[in-house]
């Protein structure tokens, strides 16, 4: 008896060989083909009769081949042509360089051409896609109708797939079960789920895939949700965390001592904070602050409260020069309250780690600041009671877990600067508070951006000059170590030594990846201190330095960065009083539009939308979703409210049902623990 779980090689038309290629494409069961929907769509309505293909414009047509050829140029270069016809006519199809499309496109084939329409000796179409709908003798089985066009892969492209899926449709259909009840659909406004994979895969008209894709995003955010939501449910019933009491001693003293003011924003966080760390349950919140934005003073505030009950409070950091400049900046704040931070790094000579280590674990230093020293089996903390994490995604899950686990069930606070939209954030971080700060504090220094290209180089080292020989200093960023791994490209080894001969009055250093750790480090210190003037790097300085005396950025090839990329290399700049200048150097005008969008603003959050928009969602979640829930459906540009209309619906769920083990909820159950491993963890002791 066929079942959506039945293997999809006991279907008709699907031998070993094809089972294998639809392998390739996630598809391993009848359900998996059901749910392989199409990612595009052919709409007859907006196919131009190729007799109407007017010169000048970027249209779509559909014709049979009558002919093909290849015709050589006078400077050599073999064009390959089809002439199309249907029923308004012929028109002559040209794919210059390309003869080897001999091979592929053939006469008496259906074609779909996408692509200008130019005149060379007679009217003709240059397409950009093409696209076989059938050969020889085949319909499409769809004319008149939307026609579907389905991901494929090598052995298997989408007509085969299309025939395959609309073989089996009506037997597949009835297969369904729809787990939502009607007033749960009604109140969301959703399809029915058997008639949504209906119209995903038999449209009547363009208009009815919008509905049907909208319930399958739900359900995909929706299953994604109730896995956090259980996440976050399991994570408050593990422990009892600690209730801390606040006692207003330390934390009052440093407010009252504080030499700037608190941002709006940092207040609201703090407060968060506090209520989290006096609550019974545990906390566990990301604080997501742009650059600059003051969030080690927020996190300081929470270290203070977790000392003011007599705990200890710990802040790991990924890079031994960021940890230098935690203490560095804690120390400062801390002066006035006469509490002195330890640090712990694994440069330290053995005698300091081991006295260090002494001292942590007799409980002396209330605030402990370290890296991945901090982790080692030989520390332990007489009484550790928060666990603050920065640059968190900079470390893996052991070795955050690791940190937390020197304490008994402390509570734990993750900084990140890198800002992510709401969007992303629900959907990454749906098992945390998520807490954001977008204010900046006053006093900052202006980062201005400008986009600019080569013909402006002579300028640009002149304004490096000036600023360098104020006894400012500037980095220099290329996008590749060695010139080797792309011709086209100024590379950050090559550029250092010309860099370092048109300015001899300064030094000029270098840092990138492949440099021992304690080479690059040294460098960067020396940066720092003002012995080196200007360092060409590659993004290894993204994250971990923090010099307010640099001023001047300059981005070699910017087109080759993200966004989101760039905006964490300039927060590099503009950490002082003076005004910052980020320079993006790039002769692409096609990148010229996102990059100018980029120098318009310096809002992190804003930017980290524009670079949703021009990656999608697919590049920036792929990583961070592995083992969890990759989405297919869902938009998270576009999708917002759906997305918080999903999570709202799961945290009820989850609320009155945490194991989902009414009758009414098995079905989501069962459906998460067969498809995604991270709720087969979560759900499998119910």
């Amino acid at each position: 008896m066929l079942t959506l779980t039945s293997p999809v090689k006991f279907l008709k038309g699907v031998g070993p060989k094809r089972a294998e290629a639809l392998q390739r494409l996630g598809i391993r069961t009848v359900g998996d083909l059901l749910y392989h929907v199409p990612h595009r769509y052919l709409d007859a309505t907006t196919i131009t009769p190729l007799a109407r293909a007017m010169v000048g414009q970027d249209v779509s047509c559909v014709g049979r081949v009558v002919s093909t050829g290849i015709l050589p140029t006078r400077r050599g270069l073999r064009v390959f042509r089809a002439v199309l016809k249907d029923a308004s006519g012929l028109l002559e199809c040209a794919w210059p360089g390309r003869p080897f499309l001999e091979r592929q496109i053939k006469k008496g084939q259906l074609l779909l051409v996408t692509g200008p329409v130019r005149y060379y000796h007679g009217k003709q179409l240059v397409p950009s896609e093409f696209i076989v709908l059938a050969e020889e003798g085949e319909g499409t089985g769809d004319e008149g109708l939307v026609l579907p066009v389905y991901p494929a892969t090598e052995g298997l492209n989408h007509r085969h797939i299309r025939k395959l899926v609309q073989q089996h449709l009506d037997q597949l259909l009835p297969l369904v079960s729809d787990p939502h009840p009607a007033a749960f659909r009604q109140q969301h406004d959703l399809l029915d789920l058997k008639r949504a994979l209906e119209v995903m895969h038999r449209p009547k008209k363009p208009e009815d895939v919008e509905p049907g894709r909208r319930r399958l995003a739900f359900d995909e955010l929706f299953d994604q949700q109730l896995v956090q939501a259980r996440a976050r449910h399991l994570a408050k019933r593990a422990r009892a965390g600690i209730r801390f009491v606040l006692k207003h001693e330390l934390t009052t003293k440093l407010s009252d001592n504080l030499p700037f003011a608190l941002t709006g924003d940092q207040k609201k966080a703090i407060r968060e904070i506090c209520g989290d760390m006096t609550a019974p349950l545990r906390m566990h919140r990301l604080l997501m602050g742009d650059v600059g934005t003051g969030k080690t003073v927020v996190a300081l505030f929470a270290m203070l409260l977790a000392a003011e009950n007599d705990y200890q409070a710990a802040i790991m950091a990924p890079t031994e020069l960021l940890a230098e400049q935690h203490v560095a900046t804690l120390t400062r704040l801390l002066e006035p309250l006469a509490i002195r931070p330890e640090l712990l790094l694994g440069r330290m000579s053995n005698a300091e780690k081991a006295a260090a280590r002494k001292r942590i674990a007799a409980g002396a230093p209330r605030i402990v600041v370290g890296t991945h020293a901090l982790i080692q089996e030989s520390v332990t903390f007489q009484k550790l009671g928060l666990a603050v994490i920065d640059e968190q995604h900079r470390f893996g899950v052991e070795q955050r877990a690791a940190l937390v686990e020197k304490g008994n069930a402390p509570d734990v606070l993750l900084l990140t600067a890198t800002p992510i939209p709401r969007s992303l954030a629900l959907t990454f971080y749906g098992d945390l508070d998520v807490t954001q700060i977008r204010e900046r504090p006053p006093g900052r220094g202006v980062v201005k951006t400008a986009l600019r290209t080569d013909a402006a180089r002579a300028k640009i080292y002149e304004f490096i000059r000036s600023e360098c020989a104020a006894g400012r200093q500037a980095y220099v960023i290329y996008p590749v170590i060695d010139e080797s791994e792309r011709a086209d490209l100024k590379a950050a080894t090559t550029m250092a030594e010309k860099l370092a001969k048109t300015f001899p009055e300064f030094r000029v250093g270098l840092v990138h990846g492949r440099l021992k750790v304690d080479e690059r480090d040294t460098t960067m210190r020396a940066f720092r201190d003002n012995k080196v003037q200007i360092l060409v790097a590659t993004t290894v300085i993204e994250v971990g330095i923090d010099v307010a005396n640099a001023t001047v950025m300059l981005i070699e090839h910017a087109e080759r960065f993200g966004l989101a990329q760039l905006h964490q290399l300039r927060g590099r700049i503009g950490r002082g009083e003076s005004a910052g200048h980020c320079i993006l150097l790039s002769d692409s005008p096609e990148a010229a539009p996102r990059l100018q969008s980029f120098c318009e603003t310096t809002d992190g959050f804003k930017i980290a939308e524009l670079d949703l928009q021009e990656r999608g969602m697919g590049e920036l979640t792929g990583a961070r979703q592995s083992g969890g829930i990759a989405l297919r459906y869902a938009n998270l540009e576009t999708d917002l409210a759906l997305l918080e209309a999903a999570r709202q619906a799961a945290g009820a769920m989850i609320a009155t049902d945490p194991a989902l083990e009414r009758r009414e909820h098995v079905a989501y159950k069962d459906r998460i623990v067969t498809r995604y491993e991270r709720g087969f963890e979560l759900f499998r002791v119910g």
